[in-house]
């Protein structure tokens, strides 16, 4: 029932009560319901005016950030204003070159750039590079969980440090760097935009990558329980899967004629198709009352998975 048939009920009550003798009773009731009515309905304006807006330079930590799709997210991100934090695990250089990058692109926006290495199958970097991005940069308005790798193989032959590394750093990692951007940064701000790079893979599954699809279908899961615990303090979390996009993760592909065969699209997506998308779901307000599904980037290979 909505607040305005409700309304219309308790105005109705008090017309009929001026037709007949009214106990002190009854007059109590439909005043004390057209009260809690108003009452109610000025609970949901105030809850309403709670929303928070991003600031002008949102403060953005991408992991993962030094090639491939993670840098395209870090670049789109620097060219929408945003303080990018470039999280790299071993390749300093290759990060510090994104870092310019964005330095050079965002001089007249407001955005800027630093790197920071951080290992995010490690749950104490993780930590540490949160608490030096809160205190020499600022609480964290967007996180975007890029960092992945790779160890395929066949189930039969893969070793447990195969299966291991990967959830440790695509799924567990996912899970901590998400923890403590909340914990540190988002929930006493009451916003946040939380943007996971899951994969097709979680999705339909792919020989070879048993460790791989556990984890982007974890990924997925973990995506949807933790926008229903987030979205009481403002925070949205969403899952972007791309399907078989160039990079380097992608460029040794042996059977690559074979694969365009099965993409609707005939042919391999871009970082930067991936990453305008991300790029809206962390800074576009129209993006604020999205949360908890999984946008495919995939040219229609996953068409009917979810």
């Amino acid at each position: 029932m909505s607040y305005i048939t409700i309304i219309i009920i308790a105005i109705m009550m008090n017309m009929f009560h001026c037709f007949r003798p009214l106990s002190s009773s009854s007059s109590s009731s439909s005043s004390s319901t057209l009260r809690n009515v108003l009452k109610q309905r000025n609970g949901v304006s105030m809850m309403a005016k709670k929303k928070k807006e991003m600031p002008a330079n949102p403060i953005a930590v991408v992991t993962g950030a030094s090639r491939g799709i993670g840098k395209a997210v870090a670049l789109a991100l620097g060219d929408a204003g945003c303080k990018v934090i470039v999280n790299y695990a071993s390749n300093e250089a290759l990060a510090l070159e994104v870092v310019e990058e964005i330095k050079a692109r965002t001089a007249t926006n407001g955005g800027t750039a630093i790197a920071i290495k951080a290992n995010i199958g490690n749950v104490q970097e993780i930590q540490s590079m949160f608490g030096k991005v809160v205190a020499e940069v600022g609480p964290v308005d967007i996180l975007v969980n890029n960092a992945g790798i790779t160890k395929d193989m066949l189930a039969m032959m893969m070793k447990p440090e195969d299966f291991t590394g990967v959830i440790d750093v695509n799924l567990n990692g996912v899970f901590f760097c998400s923890q403590a951007a909340f914990m540190s940064s988002m929930m006493g701000q009451k916003r946040g935009r939380i943007i996971n790079l899951a994969s097709i893979v979680g999705q339909i599954g792919n020989p070879g990558q048993a460790n791989y699809a556990a984890a982007k279908g974890g990924v997925i899961g973990m995506t949807r329980a933790l926008a229903k615990e987030f979205g009481g303090r403002g925070v949205t979390v969403n899952a972007v899967c791309p399907g078989f996009i160039d990079s380097d993760m992608t460029k040794d592909l042996p059977n690559k004629e074979d694969i365009l065969k099965t993409i609707p699209m005939k042919r391999f997506g871009t970082p930067e198709e991936v990453a305008g998308l991300v790029r809206f779901l962390a800074t576009d307000p129209a993006a604020s009352y999205m949360t908890g599904h999984c946008y495919n980037v995939d040219g229609g290979l996953a068409i009917g998975a979810t």
